[in-house]
C-alpha cells in the first residue's frame, strides 16, 4: 500500500530526502514569510496613522 517499508525509508525518500526535505522546508518558510508580511506592514502604516493622528489632535489643541 505505501511506497516507503517504513518511517525511516520515508525519510530517507532512497538517498533524495536532504534535498527534498529541504525544499519543503525553504517552501514552507517562504510561504509563511509571503502570508506575515501584509500583517506586519498593515501594523506598522496603522502604528504609524496612530502616530499623526495623536501629533495632529496636540497640534490643534496648542
Amino acid at each position: 500500500m505505501f511506497q516507503f517499508e517504513n518511517f525511516d525509508a520515508f525519510i530517507a525518500m532512497g538517498g533524495h530526502g536532504p534535498y527534498v526535505w529541504a525544499a519543503y522546508g525553504l517552501s514552507l518558510t517562504i510561504m509563511a514569510g509571503l502570508a506575515l508580511a501584509p500583517l506586519r506592514r498593515q501594523r506598522a502604516l496603522l502604528a504609524d496613522l496612530r502616530q499623526r493622528l495623536q501629533a495632529q489632535r496636540q497640534r490643534g489643541q496648542n
